[in-house]
């Protein structure tokens, strides 16, 4: 066994242990017949694996994908959406805002007592047709875009990158608010209910959050198929609420009201404008969700652009008919704004009477609100993948596990979300000021855009078009000021400025990706490949099985091997290296052994600074470093190892260029292994 602990000297420039060709002395080469390469192919295959002039395909004869999205297969159409799955995986967020849309608006025209409540149905009627010209215009994106994408695709397509990464980054702040006002207001209505509840609502918020990402981990449809009837009961409940109000001369109940102060303000006999603005900003709270479909085509099963189409406009029209309903119950009952009782609760209370009735629309509000941010769940996780796509976040968000589970994007969104949540403690009132700005700067943007896509396209209708989204621009331009304006004292601040902290922070990750494409000659021809000296380390302590597979693997891979073992300069370890001299002559596998000494106690350093020396004088040298490691039976039996293979793989690939294989020695496999050669 040859001992080194200093550089070698000398004009040969030879490392101890080798021979003058550069091999370990003792050691084999390649057992490989001259100028022969082997090959596994059966015969008849080319190098591609196919037998010469056959492709392989797997649709069945006659079918037609032009409609599948590329690379889906007929099995994984079976993940993803029909338009009814759809409205319940991309809706809850519209769908749950008539829960607090009106109110907001309530609320906002209160201040100027019994006559600004009676402007109530005009703001209301006017954020239906906002929400119409909306509709009506993302129906174009999908049409337009049906790679999915939304505000970022028609930005990045026809206003240019950086308005693209304005428009992807106001969406993305939208989502994650979402999901942090879904959950606490589900929870705020859970304990509105139930009063003794109040003091666990951050528990509450988070247990929820993790309820709703586990069901999206297990792909967009099992989440649709599980929402499907929280929403069916909401919606249906709602649609009862309104048919039966409409019925009614006057409140059947006001108990829920009774002994709540009233938060109406001193009657005044004019309305001004500032205040309607500012009901129609806080109105707009009902219109976020409106874009999810369109941001989310491809989870759509074939022709995904016309499912799209038809989700989006059944949207629509539920959403304004539950919108415009519940403000014409308001003007019919007189209904006033009370502290500690929702308006939709005073609305279930007259309409359907303080029964069975009034507690099946409380608890499916509850539900719904509390699982609205499945719709960020099935938007943000595809408009990252469309990021990543473009090198403006890490790749990693591209990548699909089973079901066509963005699953990265979606651990992402809900670890941010419950960073909010942590901050806000559970509290709706702290979230609300920051919802709905970064959803109409990602309108405007959008609306925008498909201006452009029209002049440009110039196809049959295309004026009409252009028209109905430059209307669509402005009003959403006008109410992203609104909201801002009126909101920004309020929180929406933080929305100013986190949006250019966003696209700062895509032009870095982009940045940082070209200067790897540049480095790695990413689309450029590289050279042939060549034929290098290789060379394997093998890291050893003692001789067992484990190491003998890994020798094994190492004189598979490589022209020539050497084991390496690091020795301490203490008692004990002396007295081990040499046991090992010892156990290693014995077994004798025509591998040299070469000692590394060592001051300090680490294995890292010095089998990297080996490698190193390696480098310097055989600059020509492929150097694979193969450590052994244990993989045990139970997964708990892993913090029984001492990590030691971790470390020096984490050494080696920070000082060096060498190629790391770890090699794994499953215990289960050789075990069963062996138990069946016993038997025999």
């Amino acid at each position: 066994m040859t001992t080194l602990s200093t550089p070698p000297s000398g004009a040969s420039g030879r490392l101890p242990g080798e021979d003058a060709a550069g091999r370990p002395s003792g050691a084999k080469a390649a057992n490989r017949p001259s100028g022969k390469e082997p090959s596994d192919r059966p015969p008849g295959e080319d190098a591609v694996h196919r037998p010469p002039g056959k492709e392989t395909s797997d649709r069945p004869p006659g079918e037609n994908t032009s409609d599948r999205p590329p690379g889906v297969t007929l099995a994984g159409e079976r993940h993803r959406l029909t338009a009814l799955q759809g409205l319940a995986a991309l809706s809850l967020d519209a769908m749950a805002s008539v829960a607090y849309g009106p109110e907001a608006i309530v609320l906002v025209l209160a201040t100027a007592g019994g006559v600004g409540l009676g402007y109530t149905l005009p703001v209301t009627l006017a954020i239906a047709a906002l929400l119409v010209v909306l509709v009506a215009s993302y129906r174009q994106v999908i049409a337009a875009f049906p790679d999915g994408g939304g505000s970022y695709a028609v930005a990045r397509a026809h206003l240019g990158r950086r308005t693209g990464l304005v428009a992807a980054a106001s969406l993305i702040l939208d989502y994650v608010l979402n999901v942090a006002v879904s959950v606490t207001a589900g929870v705020a209505a859970l304990t509105s209910a139930f009063p003794s509840l109040y003091d666990h609502r951050l528990p509450l918020c988070l247990g929820v959050l993790v309820l709703v990402t586990s069901v999206n981990l297990r792909g967009i449809v099992d989440s649709a198929k599980a929402f499907i009837v929280p929403t069916a009961v909401f919606v249906g409940s709602i649609l009862t609420l309104i048919a039966v109000g409409l019925f009614r001369d006057g409140p059947v109940s006001t108990e829920t009201a009774d002994g709540h102060a009233s938060a109406l303000g001193d009657s005044a006999t004019t309305v001004g404008a500032l205040l309607l603005l500012k009901a129609f900003a806080s109105g707009c709270s009902a219109l976020t969700g409106v874009e999810a479909v369109a941001n989310a085509v491809p989870s759509f099963r074939a022709p995904a652009a016309k499912r799209a189409q038809h989700t989006e406009i059944a949207l629509g029209a539920l959403l304004g008919v539950m919108l415009i309903g519940l403000s014409v119950l308001i003007g019919r009952f007189h209904l006033q704004p009370v502290e500690g009782v929702t308006v939709l609760a005073q609305l279930a209370d007259a309409s359907l009477g303080h029964n069975w009735g009034f507690y099946v629309v409380q608890f499916a509000t509850v539900v719904l609100l509390a699982l609205a941010a499945n719709t960020s769940f099935g938007g943000l996780p595809v408009l990252m993948s469309l990021l990543a796509r473009d090198n403006f976040l890490p790749h990693v968000f591209r990548l699909k596990a089973d079901r066509e589970v963005h699953r990265h994007g979606v651990v992402a969104l809900a670890a941010v979300a419950a960073l909010l949540l942590l901050f806000s403690g559970g509290d709706t009132n702290t979230l609300v000021p920051l919802f709905a700005i970064g959803v109409f700067v990602g309108f405007t943007v959008c609306q925008t855009g498909m201006v452009v896509h029209w002049r440009q396209e110039r196809s049959a209708g295309w004026r009409r078009k252009a028209v109905l989204n430059g209307l669509g621009a402005v009003l959403t331009g006008v109410s992203a000021v609104v909201v801002t304006a009126t909101k920004f004292t309020e929180g929406a601040w933080l929305i100013v400025l986190a949006l250019p902290a966003l696209v700062l922070l895509f032009e870095r990750v982009h940045r940082a990706y070209g200067r790897i494409d540049e480095r790695i000659g990413l689309g450029r021809v590289p050279q042939a490949p060549r034929r290098e000296r290789s060379l394997v380390i093998v890291p050893v302590s003692h001789l067992s099985r484990l190491t003998s597979e890994a020798v094994n693997a190492a004189v598979s891979l490589g022209d020539e091997v050497r084991a390496v073992t690091v020795t301490h300069q203490d008692a004990e370890d002396r007295a081990e290296s040499r046991a090992l001299r010892r156990d290693w002559e014995l077994w004798n596998p025509g591998v040299e052994l070469v000692e590394l000494t060592s001051e300090h106690r680490t294995i890292g350093r010095p089998v990297s600074e080996y490698v190193r020396r390696i480098y310097r004088y055989h600059p020509g040298t492929r150097v694979t470093v193969l450590i052994p490691e244990v993989e045990p039976e139970r997964l708990w039996q892993r913090l029984l190892q001492n990590q030691r293979g971790a470390v020096l793989a984490h050494a080696v690939r920070r000082d060096t260029e060498a190629v790391i294989c770890r090699l794994r020695f499953r215990l289960a496999d050789n075990e069963r292994a062996s138990n069946s050669r016993d038997r025999r």
